[in-house]
């Protein structure tokens, strides 16, 4: 291909005595004219590669019709009250739905397809007063998850005075009383250093009517990138703050308000885990110390501080992660994950007489809604044949029913899901899913589309991905593998993927694409490989590793930069995860495996498609500008190399339904085409 000219102009620096070259520095200014220009030309090459695909205008038209499929979230019950996000048909946002009763007549809460002509601005986020009369919402435009408070009064449809800016991904515990909650704000512009805005998130406490700007500071983290989040308990006493310290830790506090007396560490400088909820005086706390696959934990709320006062009430399992515990009436409902799939249970409030609630198959749930003194549940279940479903469950008696299910037009049983298990490097076991139709032959020559994560403690487990359809209903292969550094066999697989230890996550997804290829699935010539933000990475580094071992990339929102990462946007939040070059060790474990820095001139790289967005507040765009250049210069494989950047969209969350139909006909075309289905 004929890629438009970059310049090249060196910029060297020394780290710890090792001498590193960038050649593309200049293209992480975004918003420089030149940076602007070779962008331009950079899209316009890829919509021409990609316009003349013959197939492309099919599989938007499929596309079209898979993503009509409708969403359904799982309804957040308040007092008889019931919150739950629908979409239906091409609607760019979902919308916000209230009932009065399960059964009751549903009613617009809040449409965010009414607050923008082309669906740019999204609901990022809501959280109901205690009674069910208010609601506290953010709404953030062009995908940049910079989020606004308002506050809706949900008996009278009226939106009140009260708005907060800075508000990204904020957490809002209400007062009983509904007149006041605990919140979190970032800082405006010019309160703290520049390029500091994402950072410093702080706990706030606003009285419905005030001028936020006013608000009192409840908690200022010791250090910038640390996270809290608050939570008050039922009946309004107690004041839960967490205060996350990376991915693998955090610190717990509680406060009494009833007495007014400061913050008393629960947990503090300890490297675990601790998840916390008050409920009728009592703390409940999921925890990995002394467990790695999470045990739960009762203690008196007003001695809390006390280890000694501590008392287990559900033992760790060995086969199966304790994701998440819910406080009933009268039960618990304990979410496991075992072999990367949903387990559910429910026990008495002391922990014994644990039933299990059936599932359907391989599967994830999606929502868990309860009330402290509720007896009901619902969930939300989906897997890969199976569209979002809604459940019921009565409490007093365990009966399950289903109370509402996405309408998905597709027939799951001529689909087989399995899992196996694969050797990685050094002979771990790692668990796989493989999906693909019942009638497919293991010649070699099945198109396969390998995806991982491997990051952060989040676990790949099986969903509904309307998207894929048109991938299996091609007849091709669906494989993801459950990777060191996430979450689905507890704390200790999350650990030994990340700092030291990342590049067992790549040599655990490169050992996968190995294992299709010798288990007669498929060939090089037929393999592509997705994956977006840290999936990003690994698809970097995969493709810098081992570039014969694939025939297409496709690489989303990614990290490629691993010296320079942390300097960008809120990057400095990942550093317990990966951990800094301005760290001698640390520098070598990045240095090693650094995509942008690995790649090497006159190598035969496969096809690669970068697909970022300028809206990015996470992970900044110049990670893809810069590889799309060295790659363009580097690779020997004639091979197309191909940068998309998406105005008006930011990592993903939000993205109205018209651009994520544009950007899944660009890259389904893409492989298709790279894979010969084109």
């Amino acid at each position: 291909m004929k890629y438009p000219p970059t310049p090249v102009a060196p910029v060297t620096d020394t780290y710890h005595g090792d001498v590193v070259t960038d050649p593309y520095r200049w293209l992480e200014d975004s918003d420089s004219p030149a940076v602007q220009a070779w962008t331009a030309e950079q899209n316009a090459l890829t919509e021409a590669w990609l316009s003349a695909i013959p197939a492309r205008q099919r599989i938007r038209a499929r596309l079209a019709e898979l993503l009509a499929i409708g969403v359904l979230g799982c309804p957040t019950p308040v007092r008889g009250r019931y919150l739950y996000l629908r979409r239906e048909g091409m609607q760019n946002q979902p919308v916000l739905y209230v009932r009065d009763g399960l059964e009751g007549p549903e009613r617009t809460a809040i449409d965010p397809n009414a607050l923008s002509a082309d669906g740019t601005t999204a609901l990022d986020w809501y959280e109901p007063s205690m009674d069910g009369r208010l609601l506290a919402y953010g709404l953030s435009a062009d995908g940049s998850e910079q989020s606004t408070l308002r506050v809706l009064d949900l008996d009278t449809g009226e939106t009140l005075g009260d708005e907060i800016p800075h508000t990204r991904a904020a957490d809002v515990a209400w007062l009983p009383d509904r007149s006041g909650f605990y919140y979190t704000r970032y800082p405006a512009p010019g309160e703290v250093p520049e390029g500091e805005e994402h950072y410093h998130r702080s706990v706030f406490f606003h009285r419905r009517g005030d001028d936020y700007r006013r608000d009192a500071l409840g908690f200022k983290p010791a250090e910038k990138e640390f996270w809290p989040s608050v939570s008050v308990s039922d009946d309004g006493r107690w004041l839960l703050l967490s205060v996350s310290r990376g991915f693998d830790r955090n610190d717990l506090y509680l406060q009494d308000r009833a007495g007014g007396g400061p913050f008393v560490a629960v947990a503090q400088d300890r490297p675990f885990v601790f998840d916390g909820q008050v409920v009728r005086g009592t703390l409940y706390l999921r925890t990995n110390d002394g467990a790695p696959n999470y045990r739960l934990i009762t203690v008196n709320a007003a001695v809390a501080t006390d280890r000694e006062q501590w008392r287990e009430i559900v033992a760790a399992r060995e086969t199966a992660v304790l994701s998440s515990v819910r406080v009933t009436a009268r039960r618990l409902v304990l979410d496991y994950l075992e072999r990367a799939s949903a387990r559910l249970c429910l026990a008495n409030l002391n922990g014994s007489d644990m039933i299990e609630v059936p599932l359907p198959t391989f599967g994830s749930l999606f929502g868990l809604g309860s009330e402290p003194d509720g007896e009901e549940l619902l969930y939300g279940f989906s897997a890969y044949t199976v569209p979002p479903s809604v459940y019921r469950v009565d409490l007093a008696s365990g009966e399950s029913r289903l109370w509402r299910r996405v309408d998905a037009g597709i027939e799951p049983e001529q689909f087989l899901v399995e899992q196996i298990s694969y050797p990685s490097k050094g002979g771990t076991g790692i668990s796989m899913f493989l999906v693909h139709r019942r009638d497919l032959e293991r010649n070699g020559s099945a198109p396969t589309y390998l995806t991982g994560y491997g990051g952060f403690n989040i676990s790949m487990t099986p969903g509904f991905a309307r998207s894929l359809m048109l991938w299996l209903e091609q007849g091709g292969v669906l494989a993801v593998p459950n990777l060191r550094g996430g979450g689905e066999y507890g704390e200790a697989w999350h650990q030994a993927g990340m700092l030291a230890q990342k590049q067992n996550t790549f040599d655990d997804f490169i050992a996968a694409a190995t294992w299709l290829i010798a288990e007669g699935y498929t060939a090089p010539e037929r393999l592509a490989i997705a994956g977006g933000s840290n999936g990003g990475l690994l698809m970097g580094a995969a493709l810098t590793q081992r570039p014969a071992l694939f025939r297409a990339v496709l690489v989303q929102v990614p990290l490629l930069d691993m010296l320079r990462y942390h300097r960008f946007l809120i990057a400095r939040l990942w550093i317990p995860e990966y951990g800094s070059a301005e760290e001698p060790e640390q520098y070598a474990w990045l240095r090693a495996y650094s995509p942008y820095h690995a790649v090497r001139d006159s190598v035969a790289y496969p096809a690669a498609l970068f697909a970022t967005a300028e809206s990015d507040t996470r992970v900044d765009p110049f990670h893809a500008r810069k590889m799309v250049a060295r790659l363009q210069a580097a690779s020997s494989s004639g091979r197309p190399v191909l940068l998309r950047l998406e105005s008006r969209a930011g990592h993903g969350a939000g993205k109205p339904l018209t651009k994520v139909l544009d950007e899944l006909t660009d890259t389904w075309s893409f492989i298709f085409r790279e894979l010969g289905l084109a």
